[in-house]
């Protein structure tokens, strides 16, 4: 017997039991996308390596530390996506999409990859939502994807999500603040960490992400981009929060909010709760006018947002937000005998073309064993077929919530009788569960 082997660590298996709650969330995902007009996108799962560097940045951690990175026999050098963003951007390039017109709308459901510390709700394999918008500068676009990744969260039932929203300015004006913010930090050397240190001269701005509480504080007393942006981002910034007030969205200014790359221009937001632990960012986004030209494209206003379904669905968990349970087997068909099989094989299959779930024996149990594993899987109904039932052409069906039983022809009017009983039956708990 061989040695078994186990799943890598970071990498988490989505069993049966648990993978309704994913496909309901990915659906909830999805419709609310389609309904802003956003259709899927899917891209490989690796891309050439310099694509990310390009697009996430070579001075930041995922590309330094966390990128799963290798040489194929062809001496290419490729990464597994650690975001979405990146081959969205480049697809919307290499497929000259803006030629169907802007803007162009899309969404994404994919896995990705970074190689850091384990934990809950942060695997090395993760799982992410994303929407992206290219060709669209004016405000209401900031506040329609704002408003996207809202809807989502509303029709899940979530509460306690807070939406936090700033704006870093452009390319031109941002440039008096990370003078600003290198003047400060400069005198604050000898307290930064020592990857801070080195972002100083690179991208200060990066210093106000970093988790260390000597670097965090020092940076509670930094300056704010706010303070620097010029008259065209703060009115854009003023109008994208006069359309989330029309929509009824709330939010507050964080002027701490920032992005540390160049190609990040004027809205960023991020929803941000505190019910799974310390307060956890669910969802990040915000607007990236320079990076398709970063990528060698024309410049091209551009938006979007991701959202880790992991620590989704930590969220509703801790919420206690019941999410649907998937639907059980409508029948059963249990057998005994050959000719009783291959009889319950057809009728299995009728039932399948008629769209319900039906379900017989293939693993070979006696009948006792059989209604005890239409048990388990819940079927709502079960029936026997043996020789007698053959010969006289008719069956008896059992309703498995409350014994009740009915009859059914075998022949070519079974499908018919069996969902005559069938509405029958389901209209009546329906009305039951509504005394």
């Amino acid at each position: 017997m061989g040695v078994l082997t186990k799943k890598v660590k970071g990498a988490e298996d989505i069993l049966p039991a648990d993978s309704y709650k994913w496909q309901f969330v990915e659906d909830v995902m999805k419709k609310e996308a389609e309904s802003f007009g956003f259709k899927e996108i899917r891209t490989p799962v690796f891309e050439h390596t310099v694509l990310f560097n390009r697009s996430v940045g070579e001075t930041t951690d995922v590309v330094q530390k966390e990128m799963y990175t290798f040489d194929t026999k062809g001496g290419e050098s490729i990464t597994l996506r650690p975001e979405g963003t990146a081959g969205a951007a480049r697809a919307y390039l290499e497929h000259a999409l803006y030629n169907n017109g802007l803007p162009v709308k899309a969404y994404y459901l994919l896995t990705c990859y970074r190689y850091e510390k384990a934990q809950a709700g942060r695997q090395r394999e993760f799982h992410q939502f994303g929407m992206e918008t290219y060709g669209a500068a004016d405000a209401k676009a900031d506040a329609e994807m704002i408003c996207a990744a809202s809807s989502i969260f509303n029709r899940l039932g979530i509460d306690n999500i807070n939406l936090e929203i700033n704006s870093i300015g452009c390319k031109t004006c941002r440039k008096d603040y990370t003078s600003a913010l290198k003047s400060y930090f400069e005198s604050h050397k000898s307290d930064l960490c020592p990857t801070c240190l080195s972002r100083l001269d690179r991208n200060p701005m990066r210093i106000l992400d970093c988790k260390n509480e000597s670097c965090k504080k020092i940076a509670k007393d930094a300056p704010t981009v706010l303070e620097y942006i010029c008259g065209d981002c703060s009115a854009h910034f003023e109008k994208v929060k006069t359309f989330l007030d029309a929509a009824d969205v709330e939010y507050t200014v964080n002027p701490t909010i920032v992005r540390g790359l160049d190609y990040y221009t004027r809205t960023v937001f991020e929803f941000v709760t505190d019910c799974i632990g310390a307060q956890s960012t669910v969802c990040g986004g915000g607007r990236y006018d320079g990076l398709i030209e970063e990528l060698g494209g024309q410049p091209t206003p551009s938006l979007g947002f991701a959202m880790g379904i992991e620590r989704l669905l930590m969220v509703l968990d801790a919420q206690k937000i019941e999410i649907p349970k998937p639907p059980t087997c409508d029948l059963y068909i249990a057998s005994l005998g050959e000719d009783a099989e291959v009889r319950a094989f057809g009728l299995i299959k009728e039932l399948r073309e008629a769209s319900l779930i039906a379900e017989g024996d293939i693993v070979g149990r006696g009948l006792r064993a059989q209604m005890k594993y239409a048990d388990k899987i819940g079927a709502k109904f079960s029936m026997v077929i043996g020789d007698d039932d053959i010969s006289e052409n008719k069956a008896k069906v059992k309703n498995m919530a409350n014994g009740d039983q009915f009859e059914v022809p075998l022949d070519e009017e079974f499908l018919n009788a069996f969902l005559e009983k069938y509405l029958e039956n389901y209209q009546k708990n329906i009305s039951m569960s509504l005394q």
